[in-house]
Formats: C-alpha cells, structure tokens, sequence
C-alpha cells in the first residue's frame, strides 16, 4: 500500500471531559473519612501506569470538568473566590490555601514517598500499620477494600494499586461479575469502590443534582455514585443552576468543582483530549473545530478517491 492512501489523525478539541478514576463509596464507614480516601490516593501511581500500560497516551483528570474551561486551577480567585466566601467554615480550608493537585511520581514504580504519607495520613484519621494489618484504633477493625469491576480488562490497571494497598496491610479483593449483576450492584451503591466517569457539557445545569446532591445520594440509580451528602454542596449547585449568565456559570462551577476536589471523594484517572481517526483518505476535511471532529461535516472527493483505486480490498 502507497504512504498516505491510510492516515491516523489526532484532533486537538475542548470538549470537557468530566471526571474519571477510582471512586470511593463514603456511604461505607472507612471511607467516611476525607483523610482515608486521601491516604489511598497515593498508592495509586499514575505515571507508571501510563508509561507501562498506556503507551503515554493519556493525561490525568485534575478536575471534574476536564478539558474545558470550567475546570478550577491554581489558587480561586474573582467571582470564583468570591462564590467561595460564602460558605468558608463549612467547605475544606484547603481550598483557599493550596491547588488541589493529585499525587504524582516519576514513572518508575518508586513510591516510597507516597506510602509514607499514606501511612501518616492514615495514622491522622486513627489507623495504625499493626502486624501485617491496617488496623482501626478505637474499633479494632482492619481496612479492607473490594474493588468491583465488569470487564476483565480493567484487572491490568487494578492490580498495580492492590500490590501497593497491600504493602501498608490493606487487602484489596477484585471482584469481576456480569454486566447484569455489576448493573444491579452500582443501582443500590453496593461497592466499597469502582471505576467510574461522569461525562460533562459546556453548559452544567440540573444534572449536577444526580452526580452530587444529598437527595441523589440516598436515590437508587443516580449518578452520586459516591454518596455525596453536604449541604454546602446543595448549596453551590443551586447556584450553579441559577447563574444568570456565562461568566458567573464558569465562575460557580469552578467553585463546585473545587470544593468537590478538596473532599477527595476519588482517586483521579486518566483522559485523552483528542479524537484519534482511522480513514481512508478519500474524503475532505474542514480545518479541526474546538468542539472535536464531526463526520457530518466531511466530504467525499472524487480525486483522492481515484488514488485509491486497486488498494482497497473489498471484505471476504
């Protein structure tokens, strides 16, 4: 086949993307505990997991609006700050001290810094690393994690994360079951924690109330699969709804997308901000549109097509 008759094309495009990664259940009681689900978050190595199991192909999720403008980055400021003001004392004092920024290594398997601070964090929320276990101060109890998953081929990526669970004595299981049965177990929140995404638009509004209110979270079926229940954060998606114009919208999801980072309610995963194409190049294309590629809008052309002619094979 001649170069170039086969193209592979990657489309720069803002689309937001939302929020992808491991996602605790804070409806269960060790994970209640904002310092918990942040000590685990260390013990997943996201560079070495795209380097070894990615080709380095994605990038990681540091928002719950990815890759668009609505996402909340460095220190608040303007009308995000200022939406923010009003309910400092009931959201994380980290919002207004740091960047939310999930925790990062080199790539090559050494996360010896991170299992001390998750070791340290649990130790703050009142666990102790005691004979081999993670051991609960005031109950006794061990922390265990069962991981439920549907496809066989997130095992890869999950495995990484229990070798590192169990070097601080905390066993994880991974349960893989039917679509059936996975369905049924994510509509009744009965999972200590799973791979999941919420996919997002350029305009949020009254789906916000499904991912993340109080009501959703007592709702079988809904998207608050993490079982958010805070009245502040009622609060910052009425605003959200309400916003009476672009500016204030971006400023009021920020500040919701904020305060849901510094909750720690998931360990972030990974997105590609890019739409990759495999085609015949037979067809025109309009220059790349911020909103990603749209087949509505190629064209068939007769002369490219003519170069093909005797390299394409019809299927058996």
């Amino acid at each position: 086949m001649r170069e170039g008759l086969l193209i592979k094309r990657a489309v720069s495009n803002i689309v937001p993307y939302g929020m992808q990664g491991f996602v605790f259940n804070a409806r269960r009681p060790q994970f209640a505990d904002w310092r918990v689900r942040r000590a685990l978050a260390h013990l997943f190595d996201f560079e070495w997991t795209n380097k070894n199991l990615f080709f380095g192909q994605y990038l990681r999720c540091k928002s719950y609006f990815a890759n668009s403008e609505l996402a909340s980055e460095g220190m608040p400021a303007g009308d995000e700050l200022a939406v923010l003001e009003r309910f400092r004392g009931r959201i994380p004092d980290t919002v207004f001290k740091e960047p939310y920024t999930p925790p990062a290594y080199a790539g090559d398997g050494n996360i010896r810094d991170g299992l001390r601070a998750a070791l340290a964090q649990l130790k703050e929320a009142g666990w102790e690393f005691k004979d081999g276990r993670m051991l609960e101060l005031k109950s006794g109890r061990a922390l265990r994690v069962e991981a439920l998953f549907q496809s066989q081929s997130i095992e890869r990526v999950v495995l990484p994360l229990a070798q590192n669970l169990k070097r601080i004595g905390i066993p994880m299981e991974l349960r893989l079951v039917d679509p059936a049965q996975y369905e049924k177990r994510i509509e009744k929140f009965d999972y200590d924690l799973i791979i999941q995404e919420w996919l997002q638009s350029e305009s949020p509004g009254n789906e916000q109330r499904s991912m993340w209110s109080s009501a959703a979270a007592g709702t079988d079926g809904s998207q608050n699969y993490i079982g958010v229940n805070d009245k502040a954060i009622d609060e910052l998606i009425d605003l959200v709804i309400a916003a009476p114009d672009r500016p204030q919208l971006v400023a009021r999801v920020k500040a919701l997308d904020r305060v849901l980072l510094h909750h720690h309610f998931v360990v972030p995963g990974w997105y590609t901000a890019d739409d990759r194409i495999l085609y015949w190049d037979k067809f025109g294309l309009p220059e790349p549109h911020k909103r990603g590629t749209s087949f509505r809008h190629w064209w068939y052309d007769a002369a490219k097509a003519q170069r093909l002619k005797g390299h394409i094979r019809s299927q058996p």
